[in-house]
Parts: structure tokens; C-alpha cells; sequence
């Protein structure tokens, strides 16, 4: 019998033995506004209320732990929870690794973080800067299991040596099929920690399971993880729509479905959706795309109609082993270059508090997506080859680190 889905955070609080270990030492959450139990209770507020346990700081990844920021690359400050009355310290304002003053507030650090799936989010790296000041002082870190929404399925190419940031924590593609907890042994391993490291696992999680494929769809309340993050499609979008980022397209930030869509106001979609059906039809399947028009509020061409295109990936239309995201958006720049060929694509600007990448290639851990869109001989198969030998030397790699079947 399939036991009944539990995720970490609910594991902890139902069960006093798993706590035992945290008996008289300090212990620090590093969360945010995702971070909520089955009933829908915020993460540090159910700790809060635990008698046996003794909360005395707290952390916030990029957007802040209850969520205080809504545009991207947004510094989040520190402050007092005037609910828990205890230290909120911001890995995303004066610092991005933990300083020795916040490692030492705690003992124990608990990660209760929901992930996309995606290399590019930053509460992947957040992780490892953790993980790595708690090898160093001497610390525990438990992370509290979550799906990851996206599943299993791999795709992109893999992180290549050097190109390292903060949107770029290791050696993985940009689909990684990991959840935090896997992706936290895999860190461990793989970076040499030693480190007192440790997973309360979900239980009754089916990560292949339809009709959610990663996401318990119908068992448990999607709460955004980051403000453009409103659902499960964009989620399984964004392994390919994240690398608008590094575009002059919008990628639907100021509308109710940023990055679910792409587009310009000097973009006859049209012809670029018929562009990538002629040019690489088998990189479209397990999705439908649609000609749309939208008005970004905020963002890139803000207050600008925008001629676009929407992945619709549910439905009817969506096979969760044939989509590829990454493929499809990347279909559609080799689109917009075979029909523009001096359209100004790749966005010039500090990313990440990089300036000297170009952002299209720190988002892709190496100029290779780059060349393949701007070289005018460059077939679908040229970049195919590059990423399966990536793709399939991840599931290798990976084996070791699985938790769930």
C-alpha cells in the first residue's frame, strides 16, 4: 500500500522522535513564501509554536522568507519576525553566503525550500553556500523534502568549468530532475563536504505520477515560490523560458503569465511559430504553442503590446516524457535568427551581479546555446548531439543520489 504523502516539513512536526535530535540546540530555518504545511501553515510559524524546540534565527533566500519582493534581482534587508521575535537574516541583500555572525545563531540549520527543478533557480546555490559554511563551522544542516514540480526528466546542457554564479551552483544541465534534498546529497558528494548533513524524506511521493508528474495535483495547494512562479505549467516551462532572461524578449514578467509566454513589440510571431514547426518539429512535441498579444504592466517593453507565443504544457496537450522546454525555446531564438538576422537578441546588462558574461551564457553555464543560435549552418541536430551526451551523463551521475522511486 502507498503510504499517504507527507513532505518533510509535515514529517517533522508529526513526529517527536524526528525532532529528538534537536533537543536542546539551536535551531535556524532557512525558508520562504512556499514554505507552508499541508494546512497551509508557514513553515517558521508551525516551528514557532513547537514547545520542544528552540527557533533562534532565521533566513531568507532570494524574495525574502514571506515573500516581500516581486521584480527579479531585488535585494531583500534583514529584520526581527516580529512573530517569532527572532533574527530574519536575507541571502539575498548584503551577502549571498552566510557570514560567520549569522553561523554562529544556530546549531542547527533546517531547510524547508520548494525548488522548480531548474539550475538557474538561486535556492539551488543558496543551498550550497549553506552547505558549505556549515561544513566549515562545524554545523547541521537538515533540509525538509519537496517534490520537485518539473519530475525527473533531464534536459540541457550541462554547467561547464568556469562558469559557476549565482544562477549556476554546479555541473549539472538545466533540467537536473533532482529534489532539494537529492540535490544536497549530490553536493555533499561531489564538493568533498564534510558536513553533518541530513534529509527528512517525503513519504507516498510519486514523482511520475499523472496527472502532476512531480506535483501532487489535487493533494497539496500551490503556493508561489518566488512571485513569478504562479503554477505548475510555468513550472514546467521554465527550464526553457528562464533563458528569455538573457533576452531583449519579454518573457511575460508584468502579466498574469510570466514566463508561460515570450514576445516583442517588433515580433511577427506568426512567422516565428511557423519558422520552428518547418525548422525542428520533433523539439515541439508534448506541448502546443499558441499566437498570443500581450501588455507587460511592468518589466521589458512595459506598457507595449507584445506579439508572442505561449507554451501550453497541460492538458490535452501535454506528454510529460516528450517535453522539452529548453529545446523549444531555444528553437524559437534559432527561429527569430533564421528570420531576423540582425534582430538584437542577447541582452547586454549586469545579471546576477555578473558584468562581464553576457547573461544568455551565465544562464546557460557556457556560450554554446549562444553559438548554435547565432551560427547561420547550425542544424537541430548539431545542438542534439552536444546535449544528450550531457543528458545522459547526469542520469548516470545522479543515480547514486535518488531518494524516491
Amino acid at each position: 500500500m502507498t503510504p499517504a504523502l507527507q513532505f518533510g516539513i509535515d514529517r517533522l512536526l508529526a513526529d517527536p522522535e524526528l525532532r529528538r535530535p534537536l533537543a536542546g540546540r539551536r535551531v535556524a530555518l532557512l525558508a520562504h513564501p512556499a514554505s507552508v504545511t499541508a494546512d497551509l501553515t508557514h513553515t517558521l510559524d508551525a516551528l514557532a509554536a513547537l514547545p520542544d524546540l528552540r527557533l533562534s534565527a532565521a533566513f531568507g533566500p532570494q524574495h525574502g522568507i514571506r515573500g516581500d519582493k516581486q521584480d527579479n534581482m531585488v535585494e531583500s534587508p534583514d529584520f526581527v519576525d516580529p512573530a517569532a521575535g527572532i533574527p530574519v537574516f536575507s541571502l539575498y541583500g548584503e551577502v549571498r553566503r552566510p557570514s560567520d555572525a549569522m553561523m554562529d545563531s544556530f546549531d542547527v540549520l533546517l531547510v524547508d525550500l520548494q525548488d522548480l527543478g531548474c539550475r538557474i533557480y538561486t535556492f539551488i546555490t543558496t543551498l550550497r553556500y549553506v552547505l558549505e559554511a556549515a561544513a566549515a563551522h562545524g554545523k547541521s544542516v537538515w533540509v525538509l523534502d519537496r517534490p520537485n514540480p518539473a519530475g525527473r526528466p533531464v534536459e540541457g546542457l550541462t554547467l561547464r568549468e568556469g562558469w559557476e554564479s549565482f544562477v549556476g551552483a554546479g555541473a549539472m544541465p538545466m533540467r537536473h530532475g533532482l529534489t532539494m534534498g537529492e540535490l544536497g546529497r549530490w553536493f555533499v558528494a561531489t564538493l568533498g563536504l564534510d558536513v553533518d548533513y541530513q534529509v527528512i524524506e517525503m513519504t507516498g511521493w510519486q514523482p511520475d505520477a499523472a496527472p502532476g508528474h512531480g506535483w501532487p495535483l489535487g493533494e497539496r495547494t500551490w503556493i508561489n515560490p518566488s512571485p513569478n512562479a504562479p503554477n505548475l505549467w510555468m513550472a514546467r516551462a521554465y527550464a526553457g523560458t528562464v533563458l528569455l532572461e538573457g533576452t531583449t524578449l519579454s518573457e511575460g514578467r508584468g502579466t498574469t503569465r510570466p514566463l508561460e509566454l515570450f514576445g516583442a513589440p517588433d515580433l511577427d510571431a506568426r512567422a516565428v511559430l511557423a519558422e520552428m514547426q518547418a525548422f525542428a518539429p520533433h523539439w515541439l512535441a508534448g506541448c502546443r504553442l499558441r499566437e498570443c498579444w500581450f501588455e507587460p504592466t511592468f518589466h521589458k517593453h512595459a506598457g507595449r503590446q507584445c506579439h508572442g507565443i505561449q507554451i501550453h504544457c497541460e492538458g490535452p496537450y501535454y506528454d510529460h516524457a516528450a517535453f522539452k522546454p529548453w529545446r523549444v525555446q531555444a528553437l524559437a531564438f534559432k527561429a527569430i535568427r533564421r528570420l531576423y538576422p540582425d534582430y538584437p537578441l542577447w541582452r547586454d546588462f549586469g545579471y546576477e551581479y555578473e558584468f562581464d558574461r553576457l547573461a544568455i551564457d551565465l544562464i546557460n553555464g557556457s556560450p554554446r546555446l549562444r553559438e548554435w543560435v547565432d551560427d547561420a549552418d547550425a542544424m537541430p541536430e548539431n545542438l542534439d548531439t552536444i546535449a544528450a551526451a550531457d543528458e545522459a551523463t547526469w542520469i548516470k551521475e545522479r543515480a547514486d543520489h535518488l531518494i524516491y522511486s
